[in-house]
């Protein structure tokens, strides 16, 4: 079973949340939707902008931990090197 870290945002360079979960395409259907309460509902964070692939959940997690620590910068830079438009990767994942 997989595990997933991955970063929702409303638009390019704007406000970013990164979550890990064990079923992603569940769980940005729920952040896309609304139906959780959070910091993805406050702020219209709808879009997929970014996700990593993990067979532990627990070096998901330990990844997770890290990339909140970064700076803003980096995560920035990090989504622009393989979505340098900030699209919708929510589609290529069904």
């Amino acid at each position: 079973m997989h595990s997933y870290i991955y970063i929702m945002s409303n638009k390019t360079n704007g406000t970013i949340y990164i979550g890990v979960t064990s079923d992603i395409i569940k769980r940005v259907y729920e952040h896309k939707n609304k139906l959780v309460d959070g910091f993805t509902k406050q702020y219209n964070l709808h879009d997929l902008v970014y996700y990593e692939v993990y067979d532990d959940i627990n070096e998901a997690i330990k990844r997770e931990k890290q990339l909140k620590s970064w700076k803003r910068q980096w995560k920035i830079d990090l989504i622009q090197k393989d979505n340098v438009d900030w699209k919708d990767l929510y589609d290529s994942i069904l």
